[in-house]
């Protein structure tokens, strides 16, 4: 689908890169294809590269590419249908961290990082969360420390 978007929007040179290393290196033929049922999407694949005047393929290993690590866990917090219309998102990339009282609160109050906070402290969910945002915030809950902030007076005594 992103080689037919490419050519319909008359890109000429593509650069390409995938996270999947069998796929990558099956389409670039440096690795046999084996499975039947996938020889037919190769040929596909084959025809629209020959629609470019110069295209390359790029292993790109999914642990080095925490963009797309990040994207996929922002695209699973997402319920889409079509008659939603989604805003582009607009991203920036910081060469310094950022310090979360840096960011503003959310409409409610609460600091964005609220739900992941009381699933690291308290192991619980906000209300009414299926379990798509449940596994989501355990997810994101991995990176998380406390150093003591947020923590009570009797937490502070188990932190430490």
């Amino acid at each position: 689908m992103r080689l037919r978007v490419a050519i319909e929007r008359n890109v000429e040179i593509l650069e390409l890169y995938g996270d999947s290393a069998l796929v990558i290196y099956q389409i670039c033929e440096d690795w046999e294809m084996r499975d039947s049922k996938l020889i037919k999407y190769n040929d596909l694949v084959v025809g629209l590269i020959k629609e470019f005047k110069e295209i390359t393929f790029n292993y790109f290993p999914r642990e080095e590419n925490q963009l797309a690590d990040a994207l996929a866990t922002l695209a699973s917090m997402f319920k889409v249908s079509r008659e939603i219309e989604i805003m582009p998102l607009q991203m920036s990339i910081y060469e310094v961290p950022a310090h979360c009282f840096s960011i503003e609160k959310e409409p409610d109050g609460r600091p964005w990082f609220h739900d992941i906070l009381e699933y690291v402290k308290n192991q619980m969910y906000p209300e009414q969360v299926n379990e798509n945002d449940k596994r989501t915030i355990r997810r994101m809950a991995v990176g998380f420390v406390l150093d003591g902030v947020f923590c009570t007076k009797e937490e502070k005594m188990e932190c430490s």
